[in-house]
């Protein structure tokens, strides 16, 4: 006979799970525990444990809950509505071709950037990252689109409750001088980093809107060499463009 295992704290956080996921706008830890019939107390540490491990998310302003990247990590986005990666793909094709440098699209996941697909140079000396790398969020120009699409308080927390990194002698490490940053990069679209977080490595990330609650960026990253200050200003818009078309098809109701 099998012995049948019963872990009680499993079973009430997959109900936590499934209960956050029927929901659109999240919740609070007292609308699980009222809906499930669970003590707060046990809520609480279930939900903290879930977010640590990324398979929930808080915000930080509404204090709800909605489900985590991790999940979608784990389940190599199965339970997403949009396939983010194939929409993404052509767009990022026509973006190498035009700019001749590296693209990546990555998604946002808590503190940490993780890279979902890339397109390589044809070069031969370019800048590669294998599919499922992280990097920090507050670094280079993927992290300030982040940052940028954050409502304000939550990137001023942000800042100011963190340390800057100093990964070259070009970081901004200035919390006051990065929030003030944003609010250009909202203007723009789109945002730079040259030379901040590889010593001669420049890139250019936008936005991508439409994904849910899981915010996504492309970027194009090359080498200082090649990727100079008029390169950049051209490229910009053309990353921009691209990030838009994405954008556009994933916001159009299927």
């Amino acid at each position: 006979m099998i012995k049948q295992y019963k872990a009680p704290i499993v079973k009430k956080a997959l109900r936590i799970l499934k209960a956050v996921a029927n929901t659109n706008q999240g919740m609070r830890i007292s609308d699980i525990s009222s809906q499930l019939d669970i003590s707060k107390s046990t809520v609480h540490g279930i939900t903290a444990a879930l977010e640590e491990q990324g398979a929930l998310k808080r915000d930080s302003i509404t204090k709800r809950y909605v489900i985590g990247l991790t999940l979608i990590e784990l389940g190599k986005m199965a339970n997403a509505k949009i396939d983010l990666i194939k929409i993404a793909r052509p767009h990022m094709e026509e973006l190498m071709e035009q700019c001749q440098e590296t693209i990546f699209l990555g998604l946002r996941n808590e503190n940490k950037i993780i890279i979902v697909d890339s397109v390589e140079s044809k070069k031969d000396f370019k800048i590669t990252s294998p599919i499922g790398t992280s990097m920090p969020l507050l670094a280079g120009s993927a992290g300030k689109v982040f940052l940028a699409q954050m409502k304000p308080e939550e990137a001023k927390n942000l800042l100011f409750s963190n340390t800057l990194t100093q990964f070259t002698s070009r970081t901004l490490t200035s919390p006051e001088a990065y929030f003030n940053r944003l609010e250009q990069i909202r203007k723009n679209g789109y945002a730079t980093d040259e030379e901040e977080y590889i010593s001669g490595v420049c890139a250019i990330a936008a936005p991508i809107t439409g994904y849910g609650n899981y915010p996504a960026a492309l970027w194009v990253v090359g080498f200082k060499a090649s990727l100079d200050r008029t390169k950049m200003e051209n490229h910009s818009q053309l990353v921009k463009t691209a990030a838009k078309k994405i954008s556009t098809i994933l916001e159009t109701p299927v």
